[in-house]
């Protein structure tokens, strides 16, 4: 041996793309490229990124395996590095090789630590050895695979078990379940956060109670989106709701829930629900005039399929659909993340039903972009949406069991910071 390490730097091309993007599978290919050569895997750490990219390293007795990858590239940087001369780092690239599916590929060893460079010393180690024979190896390597919510200026990531619990390329977006380890189940699609089970109920009590709760008398009920199931089992919990149509664009994301996550889904078999798996837009733009006494809104953020959802012509179709003393709710956004979706969405609320009708609710959910979001809400009547009977809400919430929604916090909801008022002109 003329050095104390082997290092080589490779690029593999070509490169299968949903490979490249998924976590848990270039966690255990790096596993199991390092057992395959022979080394010993003390512990593994991943992230995912949103929209896409891995970044990882597998920690080896006889040193490292790091990668980045780039999908949109078809791309992975790896990095190889073994000490001594028991492990050979080229069983590792081969490995790798195969297992994404690379085209081509160029890679150049270096021999780290030069013995002729280098001159040993006579370094006492004994006390080390003696607290190290006392250490128990667990046998089994410790795996640290984290999901990460990013833009370009923020994320969130949160540590998961590394397994998929569901993972679906639908027509219309990336579906995927995954169990992480300080919010639960946590549903993603195209790789952001929609929904954990630590902390959903912040969610779906406030896009449900404050309205019906306010409107006294809510029958029928048009839900657009809410594939996990949230939504629909809160409105479901009032006695006075006679039927609720529930309209999801992807099936999928019902499958999902219904497989994934039984505290969301619960709701499903309830035979008030009438599901359908079609377009809410067009689906709102059909709707009888005066069908509804409140639509609400579940809709993801304004990409791909949810876009329209924030149009001014959706909100039009809303109004129609609504009877005399309907109720509007809508999924708002955040004002400090997306402030111009929130805004633009106030002012059409307030063209439609009038200044006085529409309010803004805000409430903290810890795995939001900036931990604030919004919903907004428009009634077609005089009906002020911020007033409830205070003594039946709190009966009907200690009856329901819920979690954040309160008389308190029905009021508080719709106090607006001075940044907030003054975005919308209020």
């Amino acid at each position: 041996m003329s050095s104390l390490g082997r290092h080589i730097l490779v690029e593999f091309l070509g490169c299968n793309p949903d490979i490249m993007n998924n976590v848990s599978r270039i966690e255990s290919s790096m596993v199991d490229a390092a057992e395959d050569s022979g080394a010993t895997v003390i512990n593994s750490t991943f992230h995912h990124f949103s929209p896409y990219g891995v970044s990882g390293v597998v920690v080896i007795q006889e040193s490292h395996l790091a990668i980045h990858t780039w999908p949109e590239y078809q791309y992975a940087a790896v990095d190889l590095f073994t000490c001594g001369d028991t492990v050979d780092p080229w069983i590792s690239f081969d490995f790798l090789k195969n297992e994404f599916g690379a085209t081509n590929y160029s890679a150049l060893e270096m021999q780290r630590g030069s013995l002729n460079l280098l001159k040993r010393i006579d370094y006492d180690i004994s006390s080390l050895r003696e607290k190290a024979s006392k250490h128990v190896n667990p046998g089994k390597y410790t795996r640290n695979v984290w999901f990460t919510d990013k833009d370009d200026d923020q994320a969130l990531s949160l540590r998961y078990t590394g397994e998929v619990l569901f993972d679906k390329q639908t027509e219309y977006q990336k579906v995927k379940v995954i169990d992480t380890y300080k919010y639960g189940r946590t549903l993603t699609i195209d790789n952001m956060v929609m929904c954990t089970e630590k902390d959903e109920f912040h969610y779906h009590e406030m896009i449900c109670h404050p309205a019906i709760f306010a409107h006294g008398n809510v029958k029928n009920v048009l839900v657009i989106g809410g594939g996990d199931g949230g939504t629909v089992r809160e409105v479901l919990k009032h006695e006075s709701v006679e039927k609720v149509t529930m309209v999801e664009i992807d099936g999928e994301v019902v499958k999902a829930s219904k497989q994934c996550l039984p505290t969301l889904s619960s709701a499903f078999d309830n035979p008030k629900l009438n599901l359908l798996i079609e377009d809410g837009i067009e689906f709102v733009k059909n709707s009888e005039p005066g069908t509804y006494d409140l639509i609400i809104i579940d809709g993801s953020d304004p990409i791909g399929p949810a876009e329209a959802l924030f149009s001014y012509a959706f909100y039009e179709n809303c109004y129609k659909a609504l009877n005399d003393n309907g109720i509007v709710v809508a999924q708002g956004e955040s004002p400090l993340f997306n402030s111009e979706v929130f805004v633009d969405l106030h002012k059409a609320l307030k063209k439609l039903f009038g200044q006085k009708n529409s309010e803004v609710m805000l409430f903290n959910i810890a795995t939001y972009p900036t931990g604030l979001w919004s919903f907004q809400s428009a009634c077609k009547s005089n009906l002020d949406i911020k007033k409830v009977n205070v003594e039946e809400v709190s009966k009907k919430t200690n009856e329901f069991d819920l979690k954040y929604y309160n008389a308190e916090i029905h009021q508080a909801a719709f106090v607006l910071p001075n940044y907030v008022k003054r975005m919308l002109n209020e």
